[in-house]
Parts: C-alpha cells; sequence; structure tokens
C-alpha cells in the first residue's frame, strides 16, 4: 500500500492501516476484542532502501510477498510517504524543485492472502488510517516545469509546495491559510500476467 498520490499534488503520510481481508462476498464484522498484529512497520528518518524488509516502488507479480495476511485477520502496516523522505516539512520548495523522480511511489508489502485464488475478489476493511507519532504532516506541490512538469505546466512552471498539518482526517495549512479539508485514499489495480509487454519492462 502507498499513500495517495497525484501528479502534482502528493501526500506524504506514514500511516498505520488496520487491514481486515475478506474472500467471500459476505462482509466483515469487527470484532473489538480481536488482536491486532504489527504487521510491517517503518522508520521515517530511514530511506526506503534501508527498511526492514525493504520498501518496493512498482506494481508488479515477480515482486515476492514480505508479509501474510490471514483471511479475517486484523493488522497494522505502515508505510513511509511516497517520495521516501525526499520532502521536509519547510518553507522552501527547492526540494520538490530537485526531487528525483527515479526514487519514488514508495510501497509497503507485497502481502499474501494464503486462500486467495487468481479470480476471487478481495475486501480490505479500512479500520484505521493516521500519519505516525511524530510525523503528522503531509505536503501538495507542483514540479518545476525542467523536472516532471505537469498538466498546467504552462501556467504554472515554477516548483510550489505547501506543508499540512493533519489532525484527525482533516488537514490545515500555514502556507494555504483558511483551508481545511478531510484527506483522501485511491485503490490501484494491478495486471497480473507476467507476459504483458507493460510489466516486462518494469522485470
Amino acid at each position: 500500500m502507498s499513500a495517495g498520490s497525484v501528479h502534482g499534488r502528493k501526500w506524504r503520510a506514514p500511516a498505520r492501516v488496520s487491514l481486515k481481508p475478506s474472500i467471500s462476498g459476505t462482509p466483515q464484522r469487527t470484532n473489538a476484542q480481536m488482536p491486532v498484529k504489527s504487521l510491517l512497520t517503518v522508520d521515517p528518518k530511514k530511506p526506503p532502501w534501508e527498511q526492514s524488509p525493504p520498501l518496493h516502488n512498482r506494481w508488479h507479480p515477480a515482486i515476492p510477498p514480505v508479509a501474510t495476511v490471514e483471511e479475517g485477520e486484523i493488522v497494522r502496516v505502515e508505510m513511509v510517504d511516497w517520495t521516501g523522505g525526499q520532502i521536509k516539512n519547510s518553507d522552501s520548495a527547492d526540494d520538490v524543485k530537485n526531487v528525483d523522480l527515479t526514487q519514488v511511489h514508495y510501497l509497503s508489502g507485497p502481502l499474501k492472502i494464503p486462500t486467495a485464488e487468481p479470480g476471487d475478489l478481495l475486501k480490505v476493511e479500512f479500520l484505521n488510517l493516521g500519519p505516525l507519532p511524530g510525523d503528522e504532516w503531509g505536503f501538495t506541490g507542483t514540479f518545476h516545469k525542467d523536472n516532471g512538469g505537469g498538466f498546467l505546466t504552462d501556467h504554472y512552471p515554477e516548483a510550489t509546495k505547501a506543508c499540512w498539518d493533519i489532525e484527525g482526517v482533516y488537514c490545515c495549512s500555514r502556507h494555504i491559510p483558511g483551508v481545511r479539508f478531510p484527506g483522501l485514499i485511491h485503490p490501484c489495480a494491478e495486471q497480473r500476467l507476467l507476459s504483458n509487454p507493460r510489466l516486462q519492462r518494469e522485470l
């Protein structure tokens, strides 16, 4: 799983996520007495390749799972932001301007569900989602026209950044006063056939 991202707007949100997978079509009900297993942890002060296990940055079926989750189990998964810590909680946008886009989109996992088979519909309930203690902030920004650019590069050629303080599901920014809004997440689908040319080039 990764922190949510849209080109030009990026969240830095190391998160703790409680996952409860279900393969059947019957909704799983959370039992308050069920234990939560800490499955994957991260240290926000370390780069992605020094995490244990190391993080990855692509959706590909050739990447082996690093942990197993049983159907109905509740687990906690931690993750770093999509840049692997390149963007800082500062008033300068130089880090966005000079971000290394070959080292981005870091993900925790993959996770294996032993009872899942090809064609199954996997339901995952997010029971809790939030920043790690001491790291309660995120950012939005636009890339510099010479480093990534964006859909509106002609109108916004320079790098910009706004840092956001996260409070519960809401955030506010010292760089954009008077704005307060809830965060969002999104799923990502994966092609499973290694014969797919788009997957071959990622090997």
